[in-house]
């Protein structure tokens, strides 16, 4: 398209465009806040601000599942610490039944103690979070072990599977986060099987065995000591859950602040940009409006 336009009128056009694209531009950041609103805007930095933003997303979500480790590990670690109290009676009833002092009907008494005892710790086994067996492995839909009363071997065979379950650091790296019960109650070493070695005691006592007494009260202190390894395994995951949330919550306000840095107005500069635009486009147009306009009729007549 030809403009019928003179070179200085053309060139007052274009730079009245110049001005008026600065001030909607300048308008548009005080408005949104926003230095960038599309890709135009700032073409180098939008690859930037999309790997800012996918960042601060998976670091939120991972967070976040931190968050719900962080309940199953707490609720792991009390479920330990009393399965850690109910065994310091088991041993105090061990004592107590290697005594020559109690009576075959006081180590009954003692026995039936024990039975309820194990029950309990059958029960903190079966220990779930949000519909979860948190000690079932990743059979976590099935409680662990069913306890039946009045049986030689009250407690069933391990109905879970082992653990695989990793939480993931915001860091991008893993660590494990959870035993299964078999482990924690159930060893395959019986110097170390909690259930097998309370069993063993009750037995003993219930058949007044003094001799079958002592052996089993002679390995719960080595018992005593793996459950309370095993306590501390939480204790250690504990702290590397909140450490992970710590770090995830840092780097959220660091991916935050980037991305702030690439999209956030200057809106000092922005109303700073307008006003002299503004300035500029209003002298433009006086001094257009002096320019003297003659035509062929001021020289006629």
């Amino acid at each position: 398209m030809i403009s019928n336009l003179d070179p200085a009128s053309q060139q007052f056009l274009n730079g009245l465009n110049n001005i008026s694209t600065r001030m909607t531009d300048a308008q548009r950041r005080i408005t949104t806040g926003l230095k960038i609103s599309q890709v135009s805007d700032a073409p180098d930095s939008i690859s930037l601000l999309l790997e800012a933003r996918a960042n601060l997303s998976g670091a939120q979500q991972k967070t976040s599942n931190l968050g719900r480790v962080k309940t199953e590990v707490d609720t792991a670690e009390q479920a330990l610490q009393n399965a850690v109290t109910l065994f310091d009676k088991v041993q105090t009833l061990g004592a107590q039944g290697s005594s020559d002092i109690l009576t075959a009907s006081g180590r009954a008494d003692a026995a039936q103690e024990l039975d309820s005892l194990l029950q309990q710790l059958v029960g903190l086994a079966g220990t779930s979070v949000e519909g979860r067996y948190i000690f079932s492995g990743d059979s976590d839909q099935q409680a662990p072990y069913t306890y039946t009363a009045g049986q030689a071997n009250p407690v069933s065979s391990y109905l879970g599977s082992s653990s695989t379950r990793l939480a993931q650091h915001p860091n991008g790296t893993t660590f494990t986060i959870a035993l299964d019960a078999q482990q924690i109650f159930d060893s395959s070493d019986p110097t170390t099987n909690v259930f097998h070695t309370i069993e063993q005691l009750s037995t003993a006592l219930k058949a007044n065995d003094s001799a079958a007494i002592q052996t089993a009260n002679d390995g719960l202190a080595k018992v005593g000591e793996y459950l309370n390894n095993q306590l501390s395994f939480y204790g250690t995951t504990q702290n590397k859950v909140a450490n992970a949330i710590d770090f995830g919550h840092t780097l959220e306000v660091q991916l935050q602040t980037q991305i702030s840095n690439l999209e956030d107005a200057d809106l000092t500069q922005a109303i700073l940009e307008l006003n002299q635009a503004g300035t500029q486009q209003q002298a433009a147009l006086q001094s257009r409006a002096r320019i003297p306009r003659t035509t062929l009729f001021d020289y006629l007549g």
